[in-house]
C-alpha cells in the first residue's frame, strides 16, 4: 500500500483513479509519470517505492510505499532489487491507468503522458558501472530510464523517505 505525501493510504488502483482525475482537471498539459526506489541499509534494508506525477510546468503530486527487507549488502543486487520494484510497480501502474482511460471511453495515448523509471544510479561513485546493465534491463521492458541527476523519483522523493 502506497501512502500520499499527507499520509492518505492509498492501493495502486486507487493513485490510477486519482492520477486521472488530476490528468483530467487540465487535460491540455504534458504529464511525466515516473516511477523510482531508493533503499537504504539499517538493520534490513529500507525499500522506498514512489510513484510521482508532474504537471510540466504546474507541480505534482507524489505515493511512496516504504518496505523493510533483509538486509542487502551487495550494491549490485541491491540496485537489482530496486530496479525490480520499480518495473513491477511501473507496470501495474500502467495497467491500471489504461483500465481507467478506458472505463472512461479514453485512451491515455490521446494526451501527452509520459511514462519513465527513475534508477538511483549515477555517473559518479560506485554505481556507474551498473549504468548500461540498468539502463537497458529497463528500455528492454519499453520504459524510458532516466539516471542521476535527472532521477529525481529516485534519487530525491524517494531517497527523502529512506532515510
Amino acid at each position: 500500500m502506497f501512502k500520499t505525501a499527507q499520509g492518505q493510504v492509498m492501493s495502486v488502483p486507487d493513485i490510477a483513479k486519482k492520477i486521472f482525475e488530476f490528468i483530467m482537471s487540465d487535460k491540455t498539459n504534458s504529464y511525466e509519470i515516473t516511477v523510482g526506489t531508493d533503499s537504504q541499509n539499517f538493520d534490513r534494508t529500507k525499500m522506498v517505492e514512489v510513484i510521482a506525477v508532474h504537471r510540466k510546468g504546474r507541480g505534482g503530486t507524489y505515493f511512496y510505499n516504504i518496505e523493510f527487507v533483509r538486509r542487502i549488502t551487495n550494491l549490485k543486487q541491491k540496485i537489482n532489487e530496486e530496479t525490480s520494484r520499480s518495473l513491477l510497480v511501473a507496470n501495474d501502474l500502467l495497467d491500471r491507468l489504461q483500465e481507467t482511460f478506458l472505463e472512461n471511453d479514453m485512451l491515455m495515448e490521446d494526451l501527452d503522458v509520459s511514462f519513465q523509471i527513475h534508477c538511483d544510479i549515477g555517473r559518479a561513485g560506485k554505481t556507474s558501472v551498473l549504468i548500461k546493465e540498468i539502463v537497458s534491463w529497463v528500455t528492454s521492458q519499453g520504459y524510458v530510464c532516466l539516471i542521476k541527476p535527472d532521477s529525481y523519483a529516485a534519487s530525491d522523493i524517494a531517497d527523502k523517505y529512506s532515510k
